[in-house]
């Protein structure tokens, strides 16, 4: 703990946005009652583990509800999400992100309806929105093009409100548009392709959020995240 917070407060005022992912395996829309007390509690930890370490955002995927209602599983998720924020206590640090799944499977949280009914019935002040770009893409938003991205960002601020996104997921997709199959490829290499990013990168309103990658290795087994940077850089 205290190698990390040194080497995060080393950058001074350059301090870079952190975030943590919680668990694949959480599961807030779980029929099971088991399992859902227990992404309940792993999640809370997770948060716990943020806040003692000065990380800012924890981003989760809502869960999925196999053979229940997607209602259900909203609902459920909205319960698990006022239990976590009240147990945190009244001023805790650490935001808490639903991100928009790719709809694989019966996973929730794969529309901006979806992540809306979420939000509202959790009436949570702390929780807010993470946008992974591969996911939207799966998930049949057609954010690519010039129009479709001036729709879906009409459509956002329709149904939430810009104000509740806080940050991005990075990510070209290997799998086209409405596959709602969650496959990332690397910055430039997928479906996607590397123009569309440039739209979001020079995107006023959101300058000041942060983008976090999370692509493949290379071909060659190294990581992408240089290359990946380099690119959407380059779009700047």
């Amino acid at each position: 703990m205290r190698a990390f917070k040194e080497a995060h407060a080393a950058y001074g005022e350059r301090k870079i946005p952190t975030a943590a992912h919680a668990s694949y395996l959480i599961n807030l829309a779980a029929r099971s009652p088991q399992i859902y007390q227990r992404s309940t509690a792993t999640l809370l930890e997770e948060c716990q583990r943020a806040e003692a370490l000065g990380v800012t955002q924890v981003i989760v995927h809502p869960g999925a509800v196999r053979d229940a209602p997607v209602a259900a599983g909203v609902k459920k998720v909205a319960r698990a999400l006022q239990r976590i924020c009240r147990a945190l206590g009244p001023a805790p640090k650490v935001r808490l992100l639903l991100e928009i799944t790719a709809g694989q499977g019966s996973c929730v949280g794969c529309s901006f309806e979806q992540l809306d009914a979420m939000l509202q019935a959790a009436g949570e002040q702390r929780l807010g929105v993470c946008l992974d770009a591969q996911h939207m893409f799966a998930a049949g938003i057609e954010w690519t093009t010039e129009k479709g991205y001036d729709e879906t960002f009409r459509a956002f601020d329709r149904v939430i409100g810009l104000r509740h996104i806080e940050a991005f997921h990075l990510n070209d997709s290997k799998k086209p548009l409405g596959s709602r199959v969650d496959r990332h490829a690397v910055i430039g290499e997928g479906l996607i392709g590397l123009q569309p990013f440039g739209r979001l990168v020079r995107d006023a309103r959101f300058a000041e959020l942060p983008g976090y990658l999370e692509t493949p290795p290379l071909k060659n087994g190294s990581e992408s995240y240089r290359v990946g940077l380099r690119r959407l850089r380059s779009l700047l």
